[in-house]
């Protein structure tokens, strides 16, 4: 059984939907959270003391932190707030957000920047925070949130998808960097019937989705045997893993390698029959090298 008994979890914009779910699944299993969720002036909202409330009344222990995600030293007085009174952060789940939803062409700088720097600085602000404490006692189990409109795309989602397609690289290259102190880093891809979604689907689909069908998969990428560089989708109890692959690769003589010769070769070039998983940017170099040595 996976539990967190002695784990200190912090999870941001936990005070409804998803965050909220996530909050209470990791408290139920042994957990001590920290329930962050911003109100005023810094203050942790008040459905972030409900939260804390509900966890306490059913026996387990937590603490309300209002910290802008956004602003980095509030991140760091977070973690701090977390490491004074628990010694350690263990996990670390990453699910605030807002949207701001328009077409590319009506939407402002403004709006694009604020999305992006909730949702992807958020997330780094917040992962830097934690990354020293983790990597010196040598353990740590990290989340982060993004979104099929970052994989797929969706109209309106610009600024959307391109904070949540960014936190895949984010993954890839903490998964590296944080490999030797037992650091995982995964993404969740979920769909769940919050605030953020209640206007955009009918009231019988999203009557499948709590946020409680998502939980789960958050809590099995937090265990002591969780994977590392994984994306797990979840939605209405169904769950997935997206893959990121790639072709064996073409070589083309010199005289084919023009705009004309991609073309002619399109077909091979983007074929799906063999595709292969590369684990770092170097890995990638390094076979393009082979295969042109080969000719």
């Amino acid at each position: 059984m996976i539990r967190f008994d002695g784990k200190v979890a912090i999870v941001t914009g936990a005070a409804r939907g998803l965050g909220r779910s996530h909050a209470l699944g990791f408290a139920s299993r042994g957990a001590r959270v920290l329930v962050n969720d911003l109100g005023q002036n810094g203050e942790p909202s008040p459905g972030a003391r409900d939260v804390v409330r509900e966890i306490e009344a059913a026996g387990g222990i937590a603490l309300a932190n209002g910290a802008d995600v956004a602003d980095a030293a509030a991140a760091e007085q977070a973690v701090q707030q977390a490491l004074t009174a628990w010694g350690h952060v263990d996990i670390l789940v990453n699910n605030a957000g807002i949207l701001r939803d328009k077409s590319f062409a009506k939407m402002s700088v403004e709006e694009f920047e604020l999305v992006v720097r909730v949702h992807l600085l958020g997330t780094a602000n917040f992962t830097r925070a934690v990354w020293p404490a983790m990597r010196e006692q040598g353990y740590g189990r990290i989340v982060f949130t993004s979104s099929a409109s970052g994989v797929y795309g969706n109209f309106g989602q610009a600024n959307y998808g391109a904070a949540k397609t960014a936190m895949l690289g984010l993954m890839n290259v903490l998964h590296l960097e944080g490999a030797k102190s037992n650091i995982r880093v995964n993404t969740l891809i979920p769909s769940a019937a919050t605030e953020m979604t209640k206007d955009l689907l009918p009231v019988a689909v999203l009557s499948l989705m709590g946020p409680e069908q998502v939980t789960p998969a958050v809590l099995f990428l937090c265990g002591e045997d969780a994977p590392s560089r994984v994306i797990l989708s979840a939605n209405a109890g169904v769950f997935n893993v997206t893959h990121i692959q790639e072709g064996p690769g073409v070589f083309l003589q010199e005289a084919d390698r023009t705009p004309e010769g991609i073309a002619a070769h399109w077909a091979q070039i983007s074929a799906t029959d063999a595709l292969e998983t590369v684990n770092s940017a170097l890995d990638q170099t390094q076979k393009f090298v082979q295969i042109a040595l080969r000719g």
